[in-house]
């Protein structure tokens, strides 16, 4: 069983509850003082309290979506397979398609109703990197006075190391879409949704590393270009959009500041403006300070041309560590760049902080992109 299988984590309530109950059941018996019954009620503490924390992990990893295997949490995933030379396809794409998902909208097995979730594989060929992707098509990619239209795109990026399921199971960003379009309150938009570690278990913070993974050039030109041939979306950078929580916001704004030739508009859900250095990122800037200036996005706003592009930050005035980082944000923004902002009063660094501003910022996304 998986780890985010629900029997798995309903086997660890039960385990929980059991010797919770066979604690309480025992405690009499091993009241005594001799040393078999004091080992006895240590054991029994021991893995009832153990079984407790595992069970609220699991609720935990499946609520927020930490770790999407075993071998993820156990940091097994050594050999992903990412660094592969692929050549193109018939249709001048490496994208491979692995099938569809069934979402939670009404009329889901229409996708002129509901819209479809495509699972795909982005095989990247200048970064050499590949990684899985789900791909939602609005339902008016499927009706006949569409036929013949292209639609913007919007890259949506959990943090690390996160889950791209989390972002349609969790985050509902397909669902919330979906409602909007329902309420015309937002263009239809093919949404990209994917985590930013496509070099697995390491966090490329979505640098171009060094003598490692080319994770810019991923999302800036590999990405792009593979949903834009399989796909009827835009190809200019007027038809993209990037948005993300977390490592993946600052991720967003980052390769829109940096590339605006391949996205005009950003979106950043809690996200920093500097990529730490740590034990899951490694060297990133492989000893270069330059490159680590490049990527600090408040030296960029001091130091570099401001580019034409679109940026929202989102920050809580209390639980959010980059409240005071995302005001020196904003005030640093030059023109032709242009910011807004959502500011909560509370709200932690969670999904239920997220899913209180993805409406208002996939409606204030949609205002800024053309197909």
């Amino acid at each position: 069983m998986g780890l985010t299988s629900k029997k798995v984590l309903l086997l660890a309530v039960l385990v929980a509850v059991a010797l919770f109950v066979l604690t309480i059941w025992l405690w009499p018996r091993l009241s005594k003082g001799n040393w078999r019954a004091v080992l006895g009620r240590i054991g029994l503490l021991f893995a009832t309290q153990l079984s407790l924390f595992a069970a609220i992990g699991l609720f935990a990893n499946n609520t927020f979506g930490f770790y999407a295997s075993w071998a993820d949490l156990l940091g097994q995933e050594q050999e992903p397979g990412v660094i592969t030379n692929y050549k193109s396809g018939p249709n001048g794409t490496s994208l491979k398609m692995l099938g569809t998902e069934r979402l939670s909208i009404q009329g889901a097995s229409v996708p002129a109703t509901a819209g479809r979730l495509d699972k795909v594989l982005v095989r990247g060929e200048k970064s050499k990197i590949a990684s899985p992707a789900y791909v939602y098509l609005p339902p008016q990619y499927f009706q006949p006075r569409y036929a013949h239209k292209k639609f913007p795109a919007a890259v949506i990026l959990t943090g690390y190391p996160g889950t791209a399921e989390a972002l349609y199971k969790k985050l509902h960003y397909p669902q919330t879409q979906y409602d909007l379009l329902k309420a015309d309150r937002v263009q239809p938009t093919v949404l990209v949704m994917m985590r930013p570690t496509v070099a697995p278990p390491r966090d490329t913070e979505c640098v171009d590393i060094p003598n490692g993974p080319q994770t810019e050039t991923f999302f800036a030109h590999d990405l792009r270009h593979d949903i834009s041939g399989e796909y009827r979306v835009g190809r200019d950078a007027k038809s993209w959009g990037i948005m993300g929580d977390s490592t993946g916001g600052y991720c967003a704004l980052k390769l829109t500041m940096r590339n605006p030739h391949a996205y005009s508009t950003a979106v950043s859900l809690s996200g920093d403006y500097k990529a730490p250095i740590d034990a899951t990122t490694g060297a990133l800037f492989g000893g270069s300070k330059q490159l680590e200036r490049e990527n600090n996005l408040h030296w960029r706003q001091q130091h570099l041309p401001a580019p034409a592009v679109n940026l929202l930050v989102t920050s809580s005035k209390h639980g959010e560590s980059n409240y005071k980082p995302t005001l020196k944000f904003i005030e640093g923004t030059k023109s032709p760049s242009k910011v807004a902002s959502i500011i909560l009063d509370s709200g932690g660094h969670n999904f239920n902080t997220w899913r209180r501003e993805i409406p208002a910022a996939l409606e204030w996304m949609g205002g800024h992109l053309k197909a």
